[in-house]
């Protein structure tokens, strides 16, 4: 599978998402949809945004009892989106019943990934807030063959970890990854995190792109920086 650059539209407003995907006239980028604008503006939002030809990964990443995540995939599975996310802290049984809910009757679907531990976190944020007291490594690598046992397509993980994740699952298990900064740019709220060179050279598959794009001066510009580093 060909590696992209996907970008996180987090914003609160459709015309926001629309005003910043108005900019790129030559690409569709890739993009993700999280939580902030699926919930302002409903599916209606996934349903324009595919309408203008754009892939979408809509992030929402559920974490519920089995049987509501399997019928809230099911809702899901409607809408013509290319990747969607649970958390794999939900367990196997969880994924289990999220994969069942998004596979439509025809056997098509989206394709499901597991988040293991956010990009936000780090080893001492885990032990305190969590009680998870192994490595982060050793986590996220549980958490990826849970996802990989439930028959998930990938995980979400920091580039840090996406080539131990291809070395444990395959490499056709996919790593979609956040926590993808310049080597010039600030790293704001994340703390594991590489640049969109070295993530290439770790494995991922996807990097996942927001504020170094969203907030540039030139979104395109740094979208198209994104590219050069990352795919070509």
């Amino acid at each position: 599978m060909g590696k992209d650059v996907i970008v996180a539209c987090d914003f609160s407003s459709a015309q926001q998402v629309f005003d910043f995907l108005d900019k790129f006239e030559e690409r569709k980028p890739f993009v993700k949809i999280g939580m902030e604008l699926f919930y302002a503006e409903g599916p209606q939002i996934v349903r324009k945004i595919k309408k203008r030809g754009h892939k979408i990964f809509l992030d929402l990443k559920l974490h519920d009892i089995p049987n509501t995540v399997k019928k809230s995939m099911s809702v899901l599975s409607s809408l013509d989106i290319d990747m969607c996310n649970v958390h794999a802290a939900g367990t196997i049984n969880m994924m289990t019943a999220a994969l069942e809910g998004l596979t439509r009757d025809d056997g098509s679907r989206p394709l499901l990934i597991a988040v293991t531990q956010l990009t936000s976190t780090d080893r001492e944020t885990m032990e305190r807030d969590l009680l998870i007291h192994d490595e982060m490594d050793k986590v996220v690598m549980h958490y990826a063959h849970n996802a990989l046992t439930a028959g998930l397509d990938g995980v979400v993980c920091s580039p840090q970890e996406s080539g131990k994740v291809h070395q444990e699952c395959g490499n056709s298990f996919l790593t979609v990854t956040p926590g993808v900064r310049f080597k010039d740019g600030d790293a704001g709220d994340q703390k594991r995190i590489m640049n969109p060179a070295e993530a290439k050279k770790a494995g991922s598959d996807y990097i996942v792109v927001g504020r170094p794009i969203t907030s540039a001066a030139d979104p395109v510009e740094a979208y198209e920086r994104c590219i050069r580093e990352f795919v070509d």
